[in-house]
């Protein structure tokens, strides 16, 4: 019913910056939450930010002043522009929809995308 499907990653240098993009397909009316997570090697999922459809925004500590979360609700699209990008930011990176008010009225809870690979080098 929902689809989500990543794109933008990539290698950079310690340094770079990398714009990630996910675009929500299906049967959607609106989305109130979406989100980015990543899981680097041997490590858990972790939230690095999220965005509420008034715009509302949470970062994660470790990346507050470099990445900016954002969306684009007329196109179920979200964002993630990452500056300053650090080897510590190396992950696969997910999208994460929640909350998704489908055509009809039902309510979808937690979509995930495949994941896209941001490796950076120092």
């Amino acid at each position: 019913q929902v689809q989500l499907v990543e794109s933008g990653g990539g290698l950079v240098q310690a340094g770079g910056s990398l714009r990630l993009s996910c675009a929500a397909s299906g049967s959607i009316s609106s989305i109130n939450y979406m989100a980015w997570y990543r899981q680097a090697p041997g490590k858990q999922r972790e939230l690095v930010a999220h965005i509420h459809s008034t715009g509302r925004t949470e970062y994660a500590d470790s990346v507050k002043g470099r990445f900016t979360i954002s969306r684009d609700n007329a196109k179920n699209t979200v964002y993630l522009q990452m500056n300053s990008l650090k080897p510590e930011d190396t992950a696969v990176y997910y999208c994460n929809a929640d909350l998704v008010r489908l055509r009809g009225g039902v309510l979808s809870l937690d979509h995930w995308g495949q994941g896209t690979q941001v490796t950076v080098s120092s």
